[in-house]
């Protein structure tokens, strides 16, 4: 099983890291079989799995519930589990409350969102024994302060703040950084500026690493297409057909056969 300190060691190396979202049993057993170096369950669950519109009905009950299902597909790989919605903005109660229970439920790490006025939650976490993950540039707990789904950090000073939160997070004990949705330059120099691993997402080839949800890459969703996500499987296609196919041996009396079946 890795651990923060393979994270570190791939960054001075040079080694790009990989992580994969996931959120239940199968198809955390897929990427444990996978050279994929990690696992993030984020709470894009509600949106992938609940239908939600975003990311803000991921309550702690819901966090909990797929980093279980996730340890217990993948129990040799190393979790990030995220910290859900105001979880880490009502105090230092709240955030360990968070934390105990993501990290009881099977979680390696937790991942935060945003920097500015928590970093001393940051530090306590990590203080407390708890690798943190940060996240920078589209935070999608803030979407209705951020006006929507948009690139973060296209102004200097949009980028000189992105920049400062990076080093307070690097500052505050954090052993990696998502920087999601940051323009390709900007996301280099945050990368070049510090001393962990900066993972990205729309963010360019700059980063220490990549992550990508795992039914986008799997082209599961045909009508989400946005510019950063490359699908290598067209899985929509390859699961409709299974469907279609199951659907008319059933009808045609082609499936079960008695090969299929149990005789007496």
């Amino acid at each position: 099983m890795k651990s923060v300190l393979d994270f570190r060691w791939a960054h001075r190396k040079g080694e790009k890291i990989t992580m994969v979202t996931s959120y239940d049993a199968w198809s955390a057993r897929l990427i444990a079989d996978s050279p994929v170096d990690c696992i993030l369950v984020g709470d894009s669950a509600s949106m992938v799995m609940h239908g939600a519109e975003s990311t803000l009905g991921a309550d702690l009950d819901m966090m909990e519930m797929h980093v279980r299902a996730v340890k217990r597909g993948a129990p040799q790989t190393f979790i990030v589990g995220d910290m859900p919605f105001l979880s880490h903005r009502k105090g230092l109660e709240s955030a360990m409350t968070a934390v105990e229970r993501l990290s009881r439920a099977g979680a390696s790490a937790v991942k935060l969102e945003g920097a500015d006025g928590h970093l001393d939650i940051v530090q306590h976490i990590v203080e407390s024994g708890i690798p943190v993950m940060g996240h920078l540039g589209l935070t999608p707990q803030f979407i209705h302060g951020l006006g929507g789904y948009r690139v973060q950090g296209k102004t200097d000073e949009d980028a000189r703040r992105l920049m400062n939160q990076a080093k307070g997070l690097e500052a505050s004990g954090c052993f990696a950084i998502v920087l999601e949705c940051i323009p390709e330059q900007i996301a280099t120099n945050i990368t070049e500026s510090v001393s962990i691993p900066t993972i990205g997402i729309g963010s360019g080839p700059g980063t220490s690493g990549q992550v990508l949800v795992l039914q986008d890459m799997l082209g599961l969703s045909k009508d989400f297409n946005p510019v950063f996500v490359r699908k290598y499987l067209d899985g929509a296609s390859l699961v409709g057909g299974a469907l279609a196919q199951f659907a008319a041996d059933v009808k045609q009396s082609a499936f079960p056969t008695l090969d299929e079946s149990y005789m007496s």
